[in-house]
């Protein structure tokens, strides 16, 4: 149930699912279309280039508690609204740069920017106005529209490219990113009615004993590192191929379309059958995805379905991750738990596109997509031993029997 009648909460939800999409489509999504061409100009390597990308993504992961105390305390709005500008200013200073360091402490920057405005600080603010069932409607309605970022973001990013070339593109959209976002932070978030309870004493230390806890960790970690490995490396791979680049970035953009379908479809499934399963199943058919790419990518209907089967499961990891760790710890401690699973999760969101990178380089992209179905596999395989083991748990509970009269 809503914490508060009236229609602020649903406009709330509707803004940052507006400014999720923007600046996820902005802030990291377009760095696969301008990959090839930055990394051109600047004269450097794609791994050079992909390592400005990791560290604003090691940045955004080591913000993020501090962030979020921030958010627990001030609320979302000029935080939020703070981010907003702050993000404005580094895309422009992106299309500025003349070299890697420049490059580097652009996406430093970026980082901080990131940690303000995107999936974490939404979710704390949307969390702070929802309870129960309706909690999670809005967690998904925010997801659902912003899955469509890649699909939105990657063409327009690819035909601004194009027509402008990668400088002029990044200042259009850091011009979209600014009018979009600033106003939405700035004149909708508000804080919650509520506070956020602190985690049950203990709860991490418990958790870090189990290990369902780095089961479901090595899972997320595993399946994180395949997504953002092809995603960021995909337009790249392939125009390599052969594929005209208008046609990889709108290939690219199916990823995003087919991320929708998966976390309604996994919201769906999961009414029916154990929430590790059905993740288990999505995360096979990536693998299946990835691994056919290098045998049917050279053709338009081959890339096409290849890069489909991939994107059924690439937004399903952001819906299945709370679910499943909610539901075996619990919601007492769940932030702190679930916090505590953020820095290798985001580690390897982190360092994944990178080692995709120098594996390019030194093996091919061939071997690319043979590393992310194998981690797909790996991610698949944990939630299955995850859930076989809670079976055998549950089967050697003792059942209550009638007891016998003499």
């Amino acid at each position: 149930m809503l914490r508060r009648t009236g229609s602020r909460p649903w406009d709330l939800v509707a803004a940052l699912a507006v400014t999720s999409t923007v600046g996820y489509g902005v802030m990291f999504y377009a760095f696969a279309i301008f990959l090839t061409p930055v990394a051109r100009d600047l004269g450097a390597g794609s791994a050079q280039v992909t390592a400005a990308l990791t560290l604003a993504i090691v940045v955004n992961a080591a913000a993020a508690p501090l962030v979020g105390r921030l958010l627990d305390r001030y609320g979302g709005r000029w935080l939020m609204t703070g981010g907003s500008v702050l993000g404005t200013l580094t895309v422009l200073a992106w299309s500025r740069v003349e070299s890697l360091p420049a490059l580097y402490a652009v996406f430093a920057c970026m980082g901080v920017a990131m940690a303000l405005t995107l999936y974490e600080p939404a979710f704390a603010v949307v969390v702070s106005w929802f309870d129960g069932r309706s909690r999670a409607t809005a967690l998904l309605a925010v997801t659902v529209v912003a899955g469509f970022a890649t699909t939105i973001f990657s063409p327009l990013a690819g035909l601004l490219n194009e027509w402008y070339g990668w400088r002029q593109a990044l200042v259009v959209l850091a011009v979209v990113l600014g009018t979009v976002t600033v106003p939405l932070h700035l004149l909708v978030v508000r804080r919650g009615p509520d506070s956020a309870h602190p985690p049950k004493t203990g709860a991490v230390g418990d958790a870090l004993r189990d290990p369902a806890f780095w089961l479901l960790t090595g899972a997320f970690v595993a399946q994180s590192g395949a997504v953002y490995t092809l995603a960021l490396h995909l337009v790249s791979y392939l125009t390599s191929l052969g594929h005209p680049g208008p046609f990889a970035s709108l290939v690219t953009g199916l990823v995003g379309v087919l991320s929708v379908t998966g976390r309604l479809a996994t919201t769906g499934l999961q009414r029916r059958w154990p929430a590790a399963t059905v993740a288990a199943v999505m995360f096979t058919v990536q693998a299946s995805g990835a691994a056919l790419l290098p045998v049917l990518g050279g053709t338009a209907a081959g890339a096409v379905a290849c890069v489909l089967l991939f994107g059924i499961g690439y937004g399903v990891g952001t819906i299945a991750r709370p679910v499943l760790f909610a539901e075996h710890f619990g919601v007492a401690g769940y932030g702190a738990i679930a916090g505590a699973a953020t820095l290798p999760i985001a580690l390897m969101t982190a360092l994944g596109p990178l080692g995709g990178a120098g594996l390019e380089q030194t093996a091919g992209y061939t071997s690319v997509m043979v590393a992310v179905a194998v981690l797909c596999v790996v991610a698949a395989a944990a939630l299955t031993v995850h859930h076989r083991r809670i079976r055998a748990v549950l089967r050697n509970v003792p059942r209550k029997t009638p007891t016998s009269q003499g």
